[in-house]
């Protein structure tokens, strides 16, 4: 058939494309947040608070605008204010200036108040199984290059992906990935330059939302006796990646073949597990390192090769778990390349909004907020709730992506009636998440208010 010719009309409703903002409303009125950004003073007797500044900034996060002039748009619409618990939309200067001079006095503000909502909201914190420790709650911490090129931003600089760019350290905790802290740093920062003090506080965050124990696990790039020595410290578990450094795979293919398992995984390639013990600086007790070393004297193609190729990877573990569930856990580290995907993609957040680098930094921060609030309505929009209020095609899950959340919940076409004194918002007919929404809703309504 040939598509319907609309007449087009500009009407006099009040309407909003993102009414899931109502969602990150709901929770942000539950924390302190508002309270404590208004306890310290960045400009003298200011006109709009910080608060106000702080919500409206994180409201753009969560719509994947972090830009400074996205904000004017919303001035114009009360639904963002009313949504937010905004009493004065900033304009797109004050919002870029008073960020400008927070440098760095809410950073501890921001992330304690996140991880209090986490800890609040979320129903679980998925652990990951483990042989010997029961279960064991994973922090993931990593760098991920922000691609900036093209700019002259200030801390710019080639990352070791060979992009101009930052090269900001994120630390994710759980299956579900909630993130617990970030730190910006500059694009030619090594990226184990700052991490102890990260690690430390990032663990600190972590046992402020569970009770459940915490395995620290890093890759290769943070293979630092440091590290271990703060793990330790912190009561906390921990599966690093070594770097083999001046170690060679022909020595590790002879420790191999005196305190390793042989498997021939096929014809012209044995695999050795294993483990051995090493004294580490700093730490009373020898330290577990378990290693898989690859020999191949055939290819995949059937090839016989002059010389073998060896393959040597090692970690550092306080686990007691076999060699091989070791590896495994390593390997889901991995994971957490979607948690960065989620934040630079789906948030639009790789190319930050500033040219100054404490600026960006707060943003990137007030955008850990906005990430953890929608992946606390990803994870609770799939709890168990009655057959009639859930979707028919949605599939059984375990995370939901950041970008699917936004697409349904928070860009969900609403209308806003004012009626007796009380405002309503109303939904079309056809809406397939509107009784999920209004679920997420209610539960978010009556968590309690934070008290301090």
């Amino acid at each position: 058939m040939n598509p319907t010719i609309f007449k087009i009309k500009q009407g006099d409703e009040n309407l909003s494309s993102h009414s899931g903002l109502a969602l990150a409303g709901a929770l942000l009125f539950k924390t302190n947040l508002t309270k404590k950004v208004n306890q310290v003073e960045i400009v003298n007797k200011p006109t709009i608070s910080n608060g106000d500044v702080v919500k409206s900034m994180i409201g753009l996060c969560c719509i994947g605008k972090p830009d400074f002039d996205a904000i004017e748009p919303m001035r114009g619409q009360p639904f963002f204010s009313q949504a937010l618990g905004v009493a004065n939309c900033p304009s797109s200067p004050t919002i870029r200036q008073r960020l400008d001079g927070a440098k760095g006095q809410l950073d501890r503000i921001i992330k304690e108040e996140s991880a209090l909502l986490v800890k609040k909201t979320a129903s679980q914190i998925t652990p990951i199984k483990t042989e010997c420790h029961g279960n064991v709650c994973p922090l993931d911490i990593d760098v991920t290059p922000h691609d900036n090129s093209g700019t002259k931003k200030e801390g710019v600089s080639c990352t070791y992906k060979k992009v101009d760019g930052f090269a900001p350290i994120n630390a994710y905790l759980g299956q579900e990935g909630y993130m617990v802290n970030t730190e910006l740093r500059e694009g030619k920062q090594h990226c184990q330059k700052g991490t102890p003090e990260f690690l430390a506080a990032s663990i600190a965050y972590a046992k402020q939302i569970t009770n459940q124990p915490i395995l620290v696990r890093l890759d290769s790039g943070n293979d630092s006796k440091e590290n271990i020595r703060v793990c330790i410290q912190g009561g906390a578990e921990f599966l690093i990646k070594r770097n083999l450094r001046k170690e060679t795979p022909d020595a590790w293919l002879e420790i191999a073949k005196k305190n390793g398992t042989p498997e021939q995984v096929r014809e012209g390639k044995i695999r050795w597990l294993g483990e051995i013990w090493i004294q580490v600086d700093g730490v009373d007790e020898p330290v577990r390192v378990v290693f898989d070393v690859v020999e191949r004297t055939i290819t995949a193609k059937g090839e016989a090769l002059l010389f073998p190729e060896i393959e040597a990877d090692t970690y550092w573990v306080s686990l007691k778990d076999s060699p091989k569930s070791v590896v495994e856990l390593y390997h889901d580290h991995g994971t957490s390349e979607q948690f960065h995907s989620e934040i630079k993609s789906d948030m639009n957040l790789e190319r930050l909004p500033s040219g100054k680098f404490s600026t960006n930094s707060f943003v990137l921060l007030l955008g850990l907020f906005a990430y953890n609030i929608l992946r606390l309505c990803g994870q609770e929009s799939l709890q168990e709730c009655p057959e009639e209020t859930r979707p028919a095609w949605r599939g059984k899950v375990t995370r939901r992506r950041v970008r699917t959340v936004m697409q349904d919940l928070i860009y969900l076409a609403g209308r806003i009636v004012k009626r007796s004194r009380s405002f309503i918002l109303s939904f079309g007919r056809y809406c397939p998440w509107g009784m999920v929404w209004q679920r997420l809703y209610k539960k978010f309504s009556d968590l309690p208010v934070a008290v301090g």
